[in-house]
């Protein structure tokens, strides 16, 4: 506790320091916010109150959702306050447990879509092993270890800051407690920890973003035999994994690929995967889905049903 012993408290700077913007945005962002529940709660009641759970690829598309709501919660109720709170402040131990849960969710979301990944690829690639590899209990090993993997990238980071000396300003650039904007308040040659963060994020970051392309490649190679029936449905379901995909981390790499004390719109972007990500993710795995639409029809119908039989 002495690293930090003169600073107890951060205040984020937000990212409009525009009164008449923050109070449009406060608006904006509830909104959203409100999306994320509704559209991450229907995805969530209707697989697990339908025949799709037992399917590998709607079992993740579940635990997607379900980190999708507990990360914006994390994120966004404090970003909508701060927008028309006088005073934008966060204590210490406040900053500290965002910036862990936030990477631990983030970290598990994105060993869920490499889950999703590896289970688009069986059914394509291997479609007569398909039951036999991802059966239920592979599934869930493959959870347990987007949690493990996540509580460790977490764990290391927050460790990292926790060691850090904070004893100057306290005005974060920022409006949530993250581990670049933070390291710039840090009173000490922060170059080696830089580094460091590089390394536990955007080089893994990108590592996952080139295994997950060459996945699709591989299964765009594959679908060249299918018949144009087949070639359609498996288009349909990737191209939604893409799109997740593409929105995840394409800022997520550009955030932390660069070092900590470069000029650039961090704040801006991280908008893209903590709100707009969170609040698509819900329309891009329903539109095209048939099967999700068809499902989502039949448990809302028998919902609806026993309401009015009470």
């Amino acid at each position: 506790m002495e690293n930090h012993k003169n600073v107890t408290e951060f205040v984020f700077i937000g990212l409009w320091e525009n009164r008449q913007i923050e109070l449009f945005f406060f608006l904006l962002f509830l909104l959203c916010y409100l999306a994320v529940l509704m559209g991450n709660s229907i995805i969530l009641i209707t697989i697990t109150c339908s025949h799709l759970i037992e399917q590998p690829m709607y079992y993740f598309l579940c635990h997607l959702s379900l980190m999708d709501l507990c990360y914006t919660s994390t994120v966004v109720p404090r970003l909508i306050r701060d927008l028309v709170a006088t005073r934008k402040n966060i204590s210490y131990n406040e900053c500290m447990t965002q910036l862990f849960t936030a990477h631990l969710l983030a970290g598990v979301e994105i060993f869920i879509l490499v889950s999703m990944a590896l289970d688009r690829y069986v059914a394509i690639v291997k479609p007569l092993h398909y039951m036999i590899i991802m059966n239920r209990k592979r599934c869930h090993v493959l959870i347990a270890m987007a949690w493990a993997v996540g509580f460790w990238h977490s764990i290391a980071l927050l460790l990292m800051v926790l060691s850090l000396p904070f004893c100057g300003p306290n005005h974060i650039n920022h409006y949530l407690c993250d581990v670049k904007p933070l390291l710039k308040l840090v009173c000490k040659d922060i170059y080696v920890v830089s580094i460091l963060v590089i390394a536990n994020a955007g080089i893994v970051v990108i590592a996952i973003f080139l295994v997950l392309v060459a996945s699709y490649i591989l299964i765009l190679y594959n679908l060249r035999t299918r018949s144009s029936a087949g070639r359609r449905k498996a288009l349909s379901t990737c191209s939604s994994h893409v799109t997740v995909v593409v929105l995840f981390f394409v800022p997520c790499i550009y955030i932390y690929i660069l070092p900590a004390g470069s000029e650039n719109k961090d704040k801006e972007i991280s908008v893209f995967y903590t709100v707009i990500a969170p609040m698509l993710n819900p329309l891009i795995y329903t539109l095209r889905n048939s099967e999700m639409k068809s499902a989502m029809h039949k448990v809302w119908s028998r919902m609806s049903h026993s309401e009015l039989n009470k």
